[in-house]
């Protein structure tokens, strides 16, 4: 007997958005102080500006990805099969309308859980850029 189980995503998919919640992880993870520490006022400038360009860079492929996501949760809310009568529910043909509506609710909760990931990781980048961005125009 072969029992698997499946936590998070799908099974045998790998997840397209981990390249750039990485990045936007480890972007996170810079401390803009220390980064700078010791660095005169014109070189720590440079360096605060090639954070938040790269920063800012970051973001925009996270805008670019969950707008794809957005786009992904439109259309027909597939639970509108609760409109149909229940004879037609039950035909021999509706099975694969419920394969159907089964996997686009998959797919439309996968497409949320990758938006709200991106979501976050993008919240915590957002206070960095600002500080980067006003280290940048000290000079």
């Amino acid at each position: 007997m072969i029992v698997t189980s499946q936590i998070g995503g799908r099974e045998g998919t790998a997840d397209p958005d981990e390249a750039l919640s990485t990045r936007l992880r480890d972007l996170a993870l810079v401390d803009l102080d220390a980064l700078t520490v010791g660095l005169d006022g014109d070189r720590g400038a440079q360096l605060a500006a090639a954070y938040a360009d790269d920063v800012a860079d970051a973001l925009r492929e996270a805008r670019t990805r969950v707008a794809a996501l957005r786009a992904s949760l439109g259309g027909p809310d597939p639970l509108n099969v609760l409109e149909l009568p229940a004879r037609q529910r039950a035909s021999d043909t509706a099975h694969a309308g419920a394969v159907r509506v089964r996997e686009k609710l998959a797919s439309q909760a996968d497409a949320a859980r990758a938006l709200a990931r991106l979501a976050d990781l993008a919240a915590a980048l957002v206070p960095r850029l600002f500080e980067a961005d006003r280290r940048r125009t000290q000079t």
